[in-house]
């Protein structure tokens, strides 16, 4: 075909277009094409012209095109739509093509406009994507989701708010969301709902809130209830989250009851403290004066057996006394609040050490640089008191060596009390912690049992951690920790007063 017989203008429309074009003929050759073609199939553009449009087809749809062509236009074989292109680079990709038939002096060409539609229809499979994501999460959450309409008709409810509310999705399609729901507000919702359309007040909408639902049996539950608000279009749309609470509700119940048992059992605990301390206490004095007054006025009528046993008598007395001492200290820990005060342990554990007077053949040293604790004064002193004076209590070399001192770690202070006293062996290192657990016999070194049960409790109670290492004959070292977390949270609750 001589391409003088193209019409000048044709020649001026594919020069000025923008999107990709061609002209062929009705062999379904190539007459014309366009800078914006050539650029979206990757060929030169003379090589494009006198080719055969099936060279712009995949290969396995070449054969099928060209019968399709010679059985008619090709405007009919190629269509008007979307098919699939190849480029010279043989890249498939998804081509939209509108054909328009065009004569000049009598011959028959079609005019083609292809569209590159790669992006919209990743676009398209990234919506149809995200709904069938959205459709899984609907179909599979485990709570129950309702959506509604402005009217409050329900449209859809997925699997887990039909087996909450024992209805099938078909049994609500259409009827008002009130129905799940108990009076009084059954009657309330759509006022509600009125209102809310009207001025845009909300009180539910946008917000989670514990309510109450219906089931289809006539079973009343409590629910937290979440609603969210949607546009489609002029339309609003509502859907509701809802998350059946009955067995949280009922743990909460028996954690009330549980806790109510424990108060009256705390109860229980501080009048027995009472009895102890007042009606035990009180002959136990009458023992211990009328031993001390016998082992003073008839000292010698005793023998040395009779001394000996006067002697462990009163010393028995005086123990049983630390033991109820003891007793009520352990039991009003956790029960009386102490006053927080800044502590400066330097001074602090200065103190203990003075209030003990250990004797001279034993040297205890106390490392500078103490941190000052934001804590209860008299409960740190005891777990100072209580280490230290076990140390010496149980110092059996002529030199006794007992070290204080500090280690500042990541998150806590770490304390340390060691000594060079007679060691622990290894299988007692959890026992010695338990109420009145003591190595030692009782008459040869008084102990109650209750000093280092009291350092786990209150170290424990202050966030910390206590524990020994020890080796037999050679020492012990007794650690515990105490967060600086306790400080920084009692600091800000200071400045926020």
């Amino acid at each position: 075909m001589n391409s003088d017989h193209i019409d000048t203008r044709l020649d001026w429309l594919l020069t000025a277009a923008r999107d990709p074009m061609l002209v062929c003929d009705a062999a379904g050759v190539i007459v014309r094409a366009n800078p914006p073609l050539a650029a979206l199939f990757g060929w030169p553009l003379e090589d494009l012209i006198g080719e055969p449009v099936e060279i712009l087809v995949p290969a396995e749809l070449r054969r099928r095109h060209a019968v399709l062509r010679s059985h008619g236009s090709p405007g009919r074989a190629m269509g008007n739509g979307r098919f699939t292109a190849v480029d010279q680079a043989g890249n498939e990709f998804p081509v939209e093509v509108s054909l328009s038939p065009l004569h000049d002096e009598g011959i028959a060409l079609t005019l083609a406009t292809i569209h590159d539609v790669r992006a919209r229809s990743s676009a398209e499979q990234g919506l149809r994507d995200s709904e069938a994501r959205m459709r899984a999460v609907f179909e599979t959450a485990a709570d129950g989701i309702i959506t509604i309409d402005q009217r409050g008709l329900i449209e859809r409810v997925n699997p887990a708010a039909e087996r909450m509310f024992g209805y099938e999705e078909a049994e609500l399609a259409g009827r008002n969301v009130s129905v799940l729901m108990p009076s009084p507000d059954r009657e309330r919702h759509d006022g509600y709902l009125r209102h809310y359309i009207r001025t845009g007040e909300r009180r539910i909408i946008g917000s989670g809130r514990e309510v109450h639902g219906l089931r289809k049996d006539g079973a009343v539950f409590p629910m937290e209830l979440a609603v969210t608000e949607m546009r489609i279009g002029d339309a609003r749309m509502f859907t509701g989250l809802v998350r059946d609470i009955t067995a949280r509700k009922d743990s909460e119940r028996q954690a009330a009851a549980l806790l109510q048992e424990l108060r009256a059992a705390n109860e229980e605990l501080g009048n027995f403290a009472y009895v102890v301390s007042h009606d035990l206490k009180a002959p136990l004095r009458a023992i211990g004066a009328l031993a001390d007054w016998l082992a003073t006025d008839y000292a010698d009528r005793f023998d040395d057996e009779g001394r000996e046993h006067m002697r462990l008598l009163i010393s028995r007395v005086h123990r049983m006394g630390g033991l109820i001492d003891g007793i009520l200290q352990y039991s009003r820990l956790g029960r009386e609040g102490g006053t927080l005060r800044m502590v400066d342990l330097n001074m602090a554990v200065a103190e203990v050490v003075d209030l003990l007077a250990p004797p001279p053949s034993i040297v205890v040293t106390v490392a500078a640089g103490m941190p000052t604790l934001w804590t209860e004064p008299t409960r740190i002193r005891q777990v100072f008191h209580n280490l230290i004076s076990n140390a010496i209590k149980y110092m059996d070399k002529p030199a006794g060596m007992i070290a204080v001192s500090c280690v500042e770690e990541d998150d806590c202070w770490r304390f340390e009390v060691a000594d060079n006293g007679p060691g622990i062996d290894r299988r007692h290192f959890e026992r010695i912690f338990q109420l009145f657990q003591t190595l030692a016999p009782r008459d040869r070194v008084e102990s109650t049992g209750v000093g280092l049960a009291l350092v786990k409790k209150i170290v424990e109670m202050l966030g910390g951690r206590v524990w020994v290492e020890s080796i037999l004959g050679e020492g012990s070292t007794f650690y515990f920790t105490i967060p600086k977390m306790h400080r920084k949270a009692s600091l800000e609750s200071l400045e926020n007063r």
